[in-house]
């Protein structure tokens, strides 16, 4: 149920040609690469971030788990 409504919100075919004829407009196709990589730079880092996030979630349960093995 909540998929569907988030996809009725996401544009459609011709909404995507609008969005990217007003992006053109905007900033031009020599700005768009430039845009393009920082994105990708920010994905990335994001990525990474949730990577190491996950991965101290992981080292805090498995050391919570050391102890309470200790303990018994």
């Amino acid at each position: 149920m909540t998929e569907l409504l988030l996809l009725s919100f996401l544009p459609s075919g011709s909404e995507w040609i609008f969005i990217v004829v007003i992006i053109l407009l905007l900033f031009g196709g020599k700005k768009i690469p430039e845009l393009m990589k920082g994105l990708g730079k920010g994905v990335k880092s994001f990525k990474e971030g949730v990577n190491e996030a996950k991965d101290e979630i992981n080292k805090a349960k498995g050391d919570l788990d050391d102890t309470d093995k200790a303990k018994k």
